[in-house]
């Protein structure tokens, strides 16, 4: 057994990575690339000596309060055995629009390589050859204190060999482990798990398989499919070992089901996105008017729910389900419709998904109905029981998550414009999701008199684009900073500070006062939200006003990435006592960011 350590201890010896080079010269027809992915799979890590709980949390973004449903073998969370397997949920993302898997991000240390960060830390769930596709490093000098990139392949199901099967581990092949151990470790039948990876040497003691996996009843869930029918269209691709080839297609051949794309890229083509089961999202929904018209009862104001700079919004009942619509003050032209979509395809856990849209008379977007409010109302309305501390920190971690899909992720990257509380909307859960990304684009296309148009929120705008309109993921940046100081108080982004004659000032510049000064402690405790009384950590909320701080730079370059602003927000999430937080701050950088230096 072991136990919860900050001390770096030796990682397992490496495992050979696949070998899977002359597979790239071959032209390959496939089904389709993908067009969702699914909300849960798992990766399937081997605990080596020295590895924690603590330690795996941290390198896959989730908190151990996340990791233990899926383990039900973990009596103390505190103690786990080497040599075992911990489930890791990830969702399982359609990346890029070509093959399922998930971009973690991973703090470099000294004497990191791209082979020691895949086979050491990641547990040989990925590729050294991948990693460094994925970077811009040369894998000799690849810096201390920077986060990379680490892409993780996965899978949702194969309806060709089974729809007993919906849920998915990306599983390492361990030396001395075959197809007959595989199959006794996961409870499934060695030949279904063959058929799933039908061209991999379960005899060579290395490579990635996809396993079925249980969820946290302890059964099988079955794969959900789309019954109301299927996309699908015929593409060749021809692999490349070109430097400027795409690598989207080698991590299917060397991830994919058994190193075939074909059950893969035809998977990712089936599996339907998780909410709206009964509506298609495989592909570009158009509604048309007479069905909107329906689900609202004639645009009934008894079903306005929400009024923004860009329309009106209502509850509609949907194919029977709910769905938000969004009634546009503008009409589409062509541009607009691609780009439209391009939208409709990006599905993250953290973002309102679009479902599709209308375009008779006016416009009209889709979106999923998320039923709790958002975030402005949870922090400010007194018929709203407050918002727990801990609560407060994941919705900022949620949201976060989604700003750093579409800055990072998507293709092509976006800006939203407009991140403000009234813009995170909080389901049944109370988690977060970004709404309206990618709607200042679709303006742009759509109206041309809002081409110069300057669009956010007073409050939540940085000095470089209210003054000069210049725009950066920097500008997301910012504004998230705003939230985050409104997490911690409840106030508006502009507060006013004399009733009587109508004087305000910005948040920003309200808490800045208070951390400029020598020791912010005993001002800053008066800033934090009253209806919080005595149920938080005041170091916690230092951190945040730290983090706050940084993404409120004047500078936008001396601003923080949203992906490092992920990492600084994982350090609050977790729920755990017994983290170390110091052992993470061994990374100067995140540690200058968070003590505000």
């Amino acid at each position: 057994m072991i136990t919860f350590s900050p001390m770096k201890s030796s990682p397992p010896p490496p495992i050979f990575p696949l070998f899977f080079h002359t597979l790239l010269y071959l032209f390959i027809h496939v089904q389709a690339n993908c067009k969702t992915g699914c909300s849960l799979a798992f990766a399937s890590y081997y605990v080596w000596e020295g590895s924690n709980l603590t330690y795996i949390s941290t390198l896959f973004n989730k908190p151990i309060s996340d990791i233990l449903p899926y383990n039900p073998t973990v009596s103390n969370p505190d103690k786990i055995d080497t040599g075992t397997r911990i489930h890791v949920p990830f969702s399982c993302d359609c990346l890029n629009g070509d093959f399922l898997g998930h971009t973690f991000g991973y703090l470099t240390q000294s004497g990191d390589t791209y082979d020691r960060i895949a086979s050491n830390a990641y547990a040989n769930l990925t590729t050294e050859d991948w990693v460094r596709r994925v970077n811009v490093y040369d894998p000799t000098r690849i810096p201390d204190d920077e986060v990379i990139n680490v892409t993780v392949n996965c899978s949702c199901g194969d309806r060709w060999v089974s729809r007993d099967y919906g849920l998915f581990a990306t599983y390492p092949i361990r030396p001395g482990e075959d197809l007959e151990v595989i199959a006794a470790e996961v409870n499934v039948a060695a030949e279904l798990i063959r058929r799933y990876n039908p061209a991999v040497n379960f005899s060579a003691g290395t490579g990635l398989v996809f396993v079925p996996a249980k969820d946290q009843t302890g059964n099988f869930p079955p794969l959900k499919i789309s019954t109301t029918g299927i996309y699908r269209r015929k593409k060749v691709v021809k692999a490349s070992l070109h430097p400027e080839a795409s690598p989207d297609h080698y991590i299917q051949l060397g991830h994919g089901s058994g190193g075939t794309l074909k059950n893969n890229s035809e998977t990712t083509a089936l599996v339907t996105s998780p909410g709206l089961t009964g509506i298609t999202v495989d592909k570009s929904v158009e509604f048309s008017y007479e069905e909107l018209a329906k689900a609202t009862d004639n645009f009934n104001i008894d079903n306005k729910i929400g009024q923004g700079g860009f329309g009106s919004v209502y509850l509609a009942e949907l194919r029977g389900e709910k769905a938000a619509i969004k009634k546009m003050d503008m009409q589409a032209s062509r541009e607009f419709l691609a780009e439209l979509k391009v939208l409709t395809h990006v599905h993250h856990l953290n973002l309102v998904r679009l479902i599709g849209y209308c375009v008779e008379g006016s416009l009209f977007l889709v979106y999923e109905f998320i039923e709790n409010g958002n975030l402005s109302q949870h922090l400010r309305w007194q018929d709203r029981d407050p918002l727990p501390w801990l609560a407060r920190v994941q919705i900022g971690l949620d949201s976060a998550r989604g700003l750093e899909y579409i800055h990072e992720h998507t293709v092509p990257l976006y800006i939203h414009r407009d991140i403000k509380s009234a813009n995170i909307l909080i389901d049944k859960n109370f988690r977060a999701k970004v709404a309206d990304f990618g709607l200042t684009k679709l303006t742009e296309y759509g109206n041309t008199s809002l081409q110069t148009r300057l669009v956010g929120t007073f409050g939540y705008m940085p000095p470089e684009y209210a003054q000069y309109g210049e725009v950066s993921p920097k500008v997301d940046v910012y504004a998230f900073g705003v939230v985050l100081y409104e997490l911690i108080s409840a106030r508006e982004a502009v507060v006013k500070t004399n009733e009587e004659v109508t004087e305000s000032m910005g948040l920003v510049a309200l808490f800045e006062d208070v951390l400029n000064q020598p020791d912010p402690r005993q001002d800053l405790q008066k800033l934090v939200d009253p209806r919080l009384g005595d149920n938080y950590s005041f170091d916690a909320v230092f951190k945040m006003a730290r983090l706050a701080k940084a993404c409120t730079q004047e500078n936008p370059q001396l601003r923080p990435s949203m992906r490092t602003t992920v990492v600084a927000l994982m350090t609050l999430s977790s729920s755990t006592d017994d983290w170390d937080v110091g052992s993470l701050y061994e990374n100067k950088a995140l540690m200058d960011l968070m003590s505000g230096r």
